[in-house]
């Protein structure tokens, strides 16, 4: 059974300070180049604001981030970059769990494992399992992750666990198989360098998010840029399928 509101099936609450934000971190190779800097030094940088941008939601009242780290799609960059983004999660891994879980941040790392190395996966486990019992912001690391998969990987599950389900099963079915079945479908989807698509990210919990897309490259994104993120979503009506009329006489 899910643990939150589908949004498909009821109407969920629509908190002005949106508790859960979901982020595409974009623009890190461009932040780099503009100042002739190797694409590396923008994934140093974007490291930095994750701190920041982690530090900001705690303070907001934000209970969930999801920040998409890596795509399934990812993979096809140069292979250099490729690894060195893998170093920088173990690193990430290693050097920031103490901290998180000093400040009662809970980690979830979503996407499929397969293609770790030992190490790593053997970091992910651990750093989950030390901040599994904080109830501070929960904060989900998407790497390797991909919508579509998510949805295939929760149907073989869901039928694994159910094989009387085959041919015929609901989405309340489906939803505890998911890779964010622990998290409210997110209030607030950004996406930070101008681009202005979904990318495979969370197709399923971004059904009635409301989307924000900002210029502003991920290494220059602060709190400032978050508030003005933010605050455009308080300007907006979440209808959930209903009108504004509807809106105005529920809260008459």
């Amino acid at each position: 059974m899910a643990l939150f509101q589908s949004s498909t099936r009821t109407i969920p609450d629509a908190p002005a300070v949106p508790r859960h934000v979901a982020v595409i971190m974009d623009g890190n190779g461009r932040w780099a180049k503009q100042r002739f800097l190797p694409r590396v030094a923008g994934h140093q940088r974007g490291v930095e604001t994750v701190r920041e941008v982690v530090k900001a939601c705690r303070e907001l009242g934000v209970e969930y981030l999801t920040l998409f780290a890596f795509s399934s799609e990812n993979w096809r960059r140069p292979a250099d970059e490729v690894s060195f983004l893998m170093q920088l999660f173990l690193k990430m891994l290693e050097r920031e769990v103490a901290r998180l879980h000093e400040n009662n941040i809970r980690l979830k790392i979503i996407g499929d494992r397969s293609r770790f190395d030992a190490q790593l996966g053997r970091h992910i486990v651990e750093a989950e399992q030390l901040t599994a019992n904080n109830d501070g912001l929960t904060l989900t690391i998407a790497a390797n992750y991909g919508g579509r998969w998510d949805i295939m990987q929760a149907a073989q599950a869901m039928l694994r666990d159910k094989p009387e389900l085959c041919g015929s099963f609901s989405e309340t079915e489906l939803e505890p198989y998911l890779s964010m079945h622990y998290a409210p479908e997110p209030d607030l989807f950004i996406r930070t360098g101008g681009e202005q698509r979904i990318s495979n990210f969370l197709l399923w919990q971004l059904a009635y998010t409301e989307l924000y897309f900002t210029d502003t490259l991920w290494p220059a994104f602060d709190r400032a840029a978050l508030e003005a993120a933010i605050h455009s979503y308080q300007a907006r009506e979440r209808r959930f399928g209903r009108t504004s009329e509807q809106l105005k006489e529920q809260s008459a």
